[in-house]
């Protein structure tokens, strides 16, 4: 009981100051709303009759004649302004939650028109607790509560936006709980009302320190999916795309995450485009063994011209030690050089030393011996 006490005393505190205001001119049956503790302003007419009356409950708690008010049941809770024709309730408790009337007369007492109101008294929201919590999988639960507020109602805005289904994995704008994907980051606010107050409470999310892989793993199987960027070991390379917020990983390469990654890698110095990252493994395999054996080929070509081309040189030079066969031909004066039968003629094998060569004049003898090369 105690409990209850006080905290009908601390709204009573806080909604002292807070004002409503609800417009009855045009029409009968009107909805109004009072904050507890606070005022309610009500609008009757433009132009103030010469003569009305305000019940509650078929109990008269205003009365207005000659200009002036001639009944008031209580001054300190209930005023009238002629200027702008409002009536006024200060100090609203429950037991002012109740049917209004307001009968219009002539001068001379005839009832000209009568209207009627419905006033409801409600707590105003004293303050609004927003609450986030990051999942396994990067997901982000965001919690919105409210104290002291009667029939609260809950919208969420991103940037200022209102929170679209594409930004959700479950709930909606509309509840005071929701489950945002991975990639949404911003200024998220949680707003509370009702129909005496409206507050809000906003706070900046972001990716719960996850990144988006998209790469090809040694056993060439693909992975596309969001992982703590602490634990990753999936990928030694991470493909990214930017976003409206980036992160940056280690001191050179800054990565940036998003929900739809791209191939290009940016670092301080220059931007890589990772072309074969998108080949299919067999594709690049065949071109390398192609490579290679283009090069094989080119090898061997170039071995054996360096070969052929020493055993010209060796040819055209000769050995100090190559045997040479001179063609002896037998000559004999006075008579017509003949060539010497097979039978007669003996071939002897000259070796060379590193002396100069030089020429062997012919002796008396009648065999003459050729110039050898």
């Amino acid at each position: 009981m105690e409990a209850v006490v006080g905290l009908v005393v601390m709204l009573l505190a806080v909604s002292h100051g807070v004002e409503t205001k609800c417009d009855v001119r045009q029409k009968d049956g009107a909805q109004c709303y009072g904050p507890l503790g606070g005022t309610v302003f009500l609008q009757l007419k433009d132009r103030v009759p010469e003569r009305f009356t305000i019940d509650k409950n078929n109990k008269t708690i205003l009365r207005w004649k000659n200009n002036e008010i001639s009944q008031n049941i209580n001054e300190v809770k209930y005023s009238f302004t002629s200027n702008d024709g409002t009536f006024r309730i200060n100090n609203l408790i429950r037991s002012d939650t109740d049917e209004y009337t307001l009968l219009i007369h002539n001068s001379s007492g005839v009832l000209l028109e009568e209207r009627t109101l419905q006033l409801s008294i409600q707590a105003p929201v004293l303050s609004v607790r927003l609450v986030s919590e990051c999942l396994s999988q990067g997901e982000k639960r965001m919690s919105c509560s409210s104290e002291g507020g009667e029939s609260p109602q809950y919208t969420w805005t991103l940037d200022g936006r209102t929170l679209t289904e594409d930004k959700l994995l479950s709930g909606n704008y509309e509840t005071d709980s929701i489950t945002l994907r991975q990639e949404v980051e911003g200024d998220l606010t949680c707003s509370v009302k009702n129909h005496v107050s409206h507050l809000q409470k906003q706070k900046s999310i972001s990716t719960c320190g996850f990144i988006f892989i998209n790469c090809t793993d040694s056993n060439g199987t693909r992975i596309s999916q969001w992982v703590f960027a602490a634990n990753n070991t999936l990928c030694d390379e991470l493909t990214t795309t930017p976003t409206a917020a980036d992160t940056t990983v280690g001191k050179k390469t800054a990565v940036t995450v998003s929900l739809k990654p791209s191939i290009n890698i940016t670092s301080s110095n220059q931007t890589v485009t990772s072309f074969f990252r998108d080949v299919p493994w067999f594709i690049v395999m065949a071109g390398l063994l192609a490579a290679l054996v283009v090069l094989l080929v080119v090898g061997g070509a170039v071995i054996y011209a360096l070969k052929k081309k020493k055993a010209n040189q060796l040819e055209e030079g000769g050995d100090e030690q190559e045997l040479t066969y001179a063609d002896v031909r037998i000559k004999q004066r006075g008579r017509v050089q003949q060539r010497a039968n097979p039978e007669e003629v003996e071939y002897g094998q000259i070796k060379f030393s590193e002396r100069p060569r030089r020429t062997v004049e012919p002796t008396d003898d009648d065999c003459v011996y050729a110039k050898v090369r």
